[in-house]
């Protein structure tokens, strides 16, 4: 009896020693990979915040391997530290020339990883025992460092607020003057009044100027027409001279003195031409210099009239309407002086 039950704990210890080296097998071959192919690859950080052999590597969040050693290389002054990743066999075609490590920590206060970015389609697959880039992890000390100098910052910035705002309550400076001196206040509050008052007046004077530069546009066109009508009568009046109908036609035909007469009023309608695009000429000029002037061009832009624009438009139009005048008065004073030789 004592026999069989000695047999049996030699079992149940057996079968359990079995069962636990089973456990651990596998365990083992799940974190390292013991079970697949896999290559190795090095990168090099300056500071790898407390990264130990056996931490995770992850691309793209994925486990694909572990850190297989971590060794300082180099000398005093330019060293480094070698970290070696043995990553399995399939994600080799993600490892390219351009792949990127990093060191991250799992939630708050977690453990390190290794955290891989997938190379481009186009760089170079990397070769088992190649080197891949690294960025080196920002640490919390230097996130504190940066902090302070914020604040730091800041502090100095409230520091000079608050010497402003104290300057401005005492009165002192423009705006601490404006703030607080009454008497300030209702010199800048009558000014602006006083301005106010002087801007309608300007609005008022630059609406009778624009009405008296419309009256000049429309007098100018009577002008032209009325010359235009006396031209048309002289040239019927000669026509009918010229054939000898009429009393004046047969005088000068007889070679009186009366085309002297004639020749003394188209003298005189040529002269009224000749001062009508006179004026026209001086007024297109004035409309011209008009168009350029910044006060009258900033003026009807800010009081809401018409904007540059349009203003420069407008002042288009009655030039070339001007221009257009002066052409016929040009013409009637050529059919004048025709008309004048024709006479003689």
């Amino acid at each position: 009896m004592a026999k069989k039950t000695s047999t049996v704990k030699l079992g149940i210890f057996i079968f359990l020693g079995l069962l636990i080296l089973a456990i651990s097998i596998f365990l083992i071959g799940d974190k390292d990979a013991l079970f697949s192919t896999t290559f190795e690859i090095k990168t090099y950080f300056k500071d790898i915040q407390g990264l130990r052999s056996g931490a995770s590597v992850r691309l793209s969040g994925i486990d694909v391997g572990t850190v297989s050693s971590v060794e300082i290389i180099g000398t005093d002054s330019t060293g480094s530290v070698e970290v070696t990743l043995k990553l399995v066999e399939d994600v080799k075609k993600f490892i390219k020339a351009d792949t990127k490590a990093t060191i991250e920590t799992e939630g708050l206060v977690g453990n390190k990883v290794v955290m891989l970015k997938i190379g481009s389609a186009n760089a170079e697959p990397i070769k088992s025992g190649g080197t891949i880039q690294a960025k080196d992890p920002l640490s919390f000390s230097d996130i504190i460092e940066e902090t302070q100098g914020v604040m730091q910052y800041t502090k100095m910035m409230t520091k000079d607020l608050a010497e402003i705002v104290g300057r401005v309550n005492r009165g002192e400076g423009s705006i601490g003057k404006l703030l607080v001196d009454e008497e300030l206040y209702k010199n800048a509050n009558q000014l602006t009044r006083s301005a106010d008052v002087s801007l309608q007046a300007i609005t008022t004077e630059f609406k009778d100027l624009s009405d008296i530069f419309n009256k000049l546009g429309a007098g100018v066109g009577d002008v032209v027409n009325n010359v235009d009508h006396v031209v048309l009568q002289i040239d019927s009046i000669v026509t009918d001279i010229n054939k000898g109908k009429g009393l004046l036609g047969a005088m000068i035909n007889e070679g009186t003195g009366i085309d002297t007469v004639v020749n003394r009023s188209l003298q005189n309608i040529l002269s009224i031409t000749e001062e009508s695009k006179l004026a026209a000429s001086r007024l297109a000029e004035n409309m011209e210099a008009l168009k350029h002037n910044w006060l009258f061009k900033n003026y009807f832009e800010q009081r809401g009239y018409w904007d540059t624009i349009e203003y420069e438009n407008r002042l288009d139009a009655k030039i070339e309407e001007l221009e257009n005048k002066i052409k016929e008065l040009d013409d009637r004073m050529a059919k004048l002086k025709s008309l004048q030789t024709s006479s003689k």
